[in-house]
């Protein structure tokens, strides 16, 4: 059964925690949907994870979508969220829901993600036209040149305040759901109780409804160091160095392939 909106708000009520994580291509999304993953997130970390860019922000709404449709083709059951990349939302609300809508009509996913405390209206005119929209706060990634870099949002009280403030007003726009990223624990535990939709946190520790992750770092897929809220489930960069080392090795000294391998 699909992951409904609606399903989301029922999992909180029941105090069930929420699962979501990132996936850029069929074959990932597949395994996630098969696993029961909740919420698969297209996340525009496809432009550090995979596609080579220093950050978030070059990510465009054609390499967004090209990952989208992929994602969307290997999914049967989790609810697919595509995020909305840097620029294709801010300049006005009608912007912001023709890029919405391409990834509902052109990829097939069942949701947006659009980062930050934004203007309401293009929240609120994405939603009208039938499109749910999850929010995201705290430390948000397409903003990281404003942020002075990658560090924890919401420690100082003015700070705080304002998150909470952009969370309520967000659930009053109509999101239907939060990402909270980076935040301390006690200030996620504060918005998980004012708010009537699940909040899902990354670093934002244990009280939230649910919880998201870079799928590549849960698995290990590179050698560099990951984020401390992650957790490094597997260490399938280590892995693949072996069996490449291993074919190179075999075809270099005539043991691949035998005759198993050959008709």
């Amino acid at each position: 059964m699909r992951t409904t909106t609606y399903g989301l708000r029922e999992a909180k009520t029941a105090g069930k925690k929420i699962t979501m994580l990132t996936a850029y291509d069929c074959p990932t999304a597949k395994l996630l949907d098969e696993l029961g993953v909740d919420i698969i997130l297209v996340g525009d970390s496809v432009g550090n994870v995979l596609l080579g860019y220093e950050n978030t922000i070059p990510v465009t709404m054609e390499e967004m979508l090209h990952h989208t449709k992929a994602v969307c083709r290997g999914v049967k059951s989790a609810m697919v969220v595509a995020d909305m990349p840097f620029m294709s939302y801010q300049v006005n609300p009608e912007q912001a829901l023709l890029n919405a809508s391409r990834f509902i009509k052109e990829a097939g996913a069942n949701a947006v993600k659009i980062e930050g405390n934004i203007d309401l209206e293009a929240v609120r005119k994405i939603i009208e036209a039938g499109i749910p929209v999850m929010g995201h706060l705290g430390f948000t990634p397409q903003l990281v040149n404003q942020l002075g870099g990658y560090r924890v949002q919401g420690k100082a009280p003015d700070e705080a305040k304002a998150i909470i403030d952009a969370a309520r007003a967000l659930q009053d726009a109509g999101v239907f759901c939060l990402v909270l990223e980076m935040v301390p624990s006690a200030l996620t535990r504060r918005i998980v109780q004012t708010l009537s939709i699940p909040v899902i946190g990354i670093g934002a520790g244990p009280d939230a409804d649910g919880q998201v992750l870079v799928t590549n770092d849960i698995l290990g897929l590179y050698d560099k160091g990951i984020p401390r809220f992650a957790k490094k489930y597997a260490d399938l960069y280590s892995q693949s160095r072996d069996a490449v080392s291993r074919f190179i090795s075999e075809v270099r000294g005539g043991k691949f392939p035998g005759k198993e391998h050959s008709f």
